[in-house]
């Protein structure tokens, strides 16, 4: 039957947290963990003319002999050296000995922006291996937890790109054997020796010989009749290989001048140089660097500058035009013309991005060549263009959030348009990595209007998808911003940002406070629906932390101000919510009728989502009034909607209050059914405290069939996941109460004692009519 196999052991996939950030109306958009997701193959493309290294090839193959734990190699060497290229054309050599896939991440640990965090890496790592991104957990112990159990059993290499230290690389390591490591970074990390096992390779200066043939397969291999003076060439550029590429290119565009003319040039920069005491590797490569970047045109050499600008990993055309103050039709032959010269590399998808010490090259001479004025031009461009793409890709990815006004886009500012919910997701995760950066570069730049605004921006973004860590990251930004520019309006909206972060990523405790602090602020202001939402907002962090009188004033609060403002969709929204806190109180008379008031004006306007959130509360009050057939019927009505509006997220939760209606009409099958079905919607959704409430669900139904050991094993999962979320004392109480009543039925007395002393710590905060019922009845049994 449907849900069988949720007695097996939890998938790995399930973890996370999900829950309703404030309605459950509005648009249908399914987000599904791929049923079988391809082998992940994340390598960047394997490097045009690699020579020799064949030494270290060999040690590299070496390490994959045997079957070690943890196999670990570092590929260490000066920058500039060649680590990223050996290990991806090593990689792609060897695929067939990892037949499970590669993955693959550039950590930028000596950028001049921050490191890539584990967090970030785990993330992108876990949606490769086919987690939904809701599923995705925000804490980097759960993700890692999660990425192991992912790899157990699989054969894969892992590919870590320019590593800082140790702590970057720790969440990373699989915990079983079959998979192998390889990490590049320039310092030692010797940290990952001594612990971790891991086995160096340190990369040195090519040979001559070997420099000479990377210039050959670079571009010169047509001027044999110059090749005595090859080697000269690799002596100038000091054998580093990038510095070879970038000056076979500038060699290579300049056929007819002979290459003795060309070296004289190369070492006329190396004398041009200041003695910034670099040494003699730092000194070749910024001569080659100087020697390229003289010879570009005039508006390449410029874009070269402003894209110095962009912190982020990579970018596209239309940011390159907006730094520009160009189209991005005009912005293509520069681009090209960096392209051809080495100084920028192109991607997949139309994207470029910088060698690191190409970048800080750029940065260099747009601090020496370009007035501020200028650079903070550039800047501004860049930013509009981001706020406004962001702006109107949230207009599909999350339609009915309030929008803020955007500052007017400048002259030659391009932002994209989208044509679909897909197309703006798509944009979005490719931007995310530099979504964060910009938000932080409007910050730095005291463009502060610009931060706190892209800041409220992809909050609307945010919600959906929850990345916690860019979520919490950018809403400090922009608040601080927003208090630097003094707009207090632009203080609520991130204090409320940073308030749903947190309620959803279960901090309740800190949620609650930064939705006070918007609600104060709003109140003073004036905003009267801003006022009401952080009324709901905070109703809902109560009603999740059981303090239901709380909840129930803030709810009462929040729809009076939508009945003034004749909101009546808002007003709707809090009359369910207020419905609820009411039935968890025990006012069965007035919950309903706040729920009947919900459910007609959300069938008059044809909301679904808000409809079938209704009915299940609509059930759950007739379930407590005894009405069984009726709350029967109303359930069955709500998932009816969630299954034909293809929503994994209602179905997954009403299904759970069909289970209780099942139950109490004596279908204990049924809700077993019911409950199993949940649990397989909740692992991709992510969300852990519904499945654990699944889990619990269907041990009271085993329970009610007899099947007892099977009863214990799902009250005992429910307990363990919600031990793993603070803030929900309450349903814990409950799965400890139900796994002492199934103990007590296995005649396991001392057991079932201990569960009920634990559920009784769990209600020691609480203060309402069920929570003194539950207690006492506790009490009743263990006298």
């Amino acid at each position: 039957m449907p849900g069988e196999d949720f007695r097996s052991e939890l998938s790995a996939a399930d973890v996370g947290s999900v829950v309703q950030a404030r309605d459950v109306s509005g648009g249908v958009h399914v987000h599904r963990v791929r049923e079988a997701a391809p082998p992940p193959r994340q390598l960047p493309g394997d490097v045009h003319g690699f020579v020799n290294r064949s030494g270290e090839l060999l040690l590299l193959d070496r390490a994959l002999d045997g079957d070690h734990q943890n196999r670990i190699t570092l590929v260490v060497g000066t920058a500039g050296v060649g680590k990223s290229s050996l290990v991806v054309h090593w990689a792609h050599a060897r695929q067939d000995r990892f037949p499970d896939g590669q993955l693959y991440a550039n950590l930028r640990g000596h950028d001049a922006g921050k490191p890539v965090t584990p967090l970030r890496v785990l993330e992108g790592f876990l949606t490769a291996l086919g987690v939904a991104r809701q599923a995705v957990p925000g804490d980097v112990d759960q993700g890692a937890a999660l990425y192991r159990s992912l790899l157990a059993g699989r054969r894969m290499l892992i590919v870590l790109d320019n590593v800082a230290t140790p702590a970057q690389v720790r969440p990373l390591l699989p915990g079983a054997t079959g998979c192998a490591v390889v990490a590049t970074g320039r310092g030692t990390l010797p940290g990952l020796v001594a612990r971790d096992g891991a086995r160096r390779v340190t990369l040195r200066l090519l040979p001559e010989a070997d420099a000479v043939a990377l210039l050959e397969e670079a571009g010169l291999a047509a001027r044999r009749d110059e090749r005595g003076r090859f080697a000269e060439l690799a002596r100038v550029c000091a054998g580093l290989p990038l510095a070879l590429r970038v000056a076979a290119e500038r060699v290579a565009a300049h056929p007819w001048t002979p290459l003795g003319e060309l070296i004289v040039e190369l070492r006329g920069e190396r004398g041009l140089l200041d003695s910034s005491g670099h040494g003699d590797d730092a000194d070749a490569i910024r001569a080659v660097f100087s020697w390229s970047y003289r010879a570009l045109p005039v508006e390449a050499a410029a874009l070269f500058r402003a894209l110095s600008l962009h912190s982020g990993p990579e970018f596209g055309a239309g940011v390159a035009a907006a730094l520009a103050g160009t189209g991005p039709r005009a912005a293509r032959r520069p681009l090209d013309a960096l392209t051809g010269a080495h100084l920028i590399e192109p991607g997949p998808g139309g994207r470029f991005q910088f060698h690191e010490l190409l970048r800080r090259y750029a940065m260099d001479r747009s601090r020496r060549e370009d007035a501020r004025d200028d650079r903070n031009r550039a800047v501004r461009r860049m930013l509009t263009w981001y706020l406004h793409t962001a702006a109107a890709a949230q207009t599909w990815i999350n339609p009915q959030e309030r929008r803020v006004a955007l500052p007017q886009a400048e002259e030659g500012v391009e932002p994209l348009e989208f044509d679909s919910y897909d197309s703006a997701v798509h944009w979005y995760e490719r931007e995310r990595a530099n979504l964060v950066a910009v938000t932080r570069d409007a910050a730095d730049h005291e463009l502060l209007e610009h931060a706190w605004k892209l800041s409220v921006v992809l909050r609307n973004i945010y919600m959906r998808f929850n990345p916690f860590e860019d979520w919490v990251a950018t809403s400090r930004i922009g608040l601080e911003a927003a208090r630097g520019a003094g707009d207090r309006q632009g203080q609520a909206e991130l204090l409320e940002s940073l308030g749903m972060a947190y309620t959803q990523s279960h901090e309740l405790e800190r949620g609650a406070e930064s939705h006070g602090a918007a609600l104060l602020i709003r109140r003073e202001s004036g905003d009267r629906e801003g006022e009401a939402l952080s009324l709901n907002a905070l109703g809902l962090v109560y009603l999740r932390s059981r303090r239901l009188r709380e909840a129930r004033e803030m709810f009462e609060r929040g729809m009076d101000v939508y009945r003034a403002l004749h909101d009546t969709h808002w007003e709707a929204v809090l009359a369910a919510n207020l419905g609820e806190a009411r039935a968890e109180l025990g006012d069965l008379d007035g919950a309903e009728s706040m729920v009947r008031h919900a459910l007609a004006v959300f069938d008059e306007r044809a909301e679904r989502g808000g409809e079938g959130n209704a009915l299940r509360l609509l059930s759950m009050v007739r379930r407590e009034r005894g009405d069984v057939p009726g709350a029967l019927h109303a359930a069955a009505r709500a998932v009816g909607i969630a299954r034909r509006y293809g929503n994994p997220a209602w179905e997954g939760y009403w299904l759970l209050e069909l289970a209780k209606a099942q139950r109490a009409a004596g279908e204990p099958g049924d809700a077993l059914q019911a409950c199993g079905r949940a649990i397989e919607l909740q692992r991709p959704l992510g969300d852990r405290v519904r499945e654990a409430l699944a889990w619990d669900g269907a041990g009271e139904a085993r329970r009610d069939l007899s099947l007892l050991e099977e009863s214990e094993t799902c009250h005992r999962r429910a307990v363990d996941i919600l031990r793993g979320f603070g803030g929900n004392r309450w349903p814990l109480a409950l799965a400890l109460d139900n796994l002492a009543v199934t103990l007590t039925a296995r005649d396991r007395r001392a057991e079932a004692a201990d569960a009920w002393s634990d559920a009784l710590d769990e209600l020691s905060v609480f203060t309402d009519p069920a929570a003194a019922r539950l207690r006492a009845r506790i009490q009743d049994a263990t006298r």
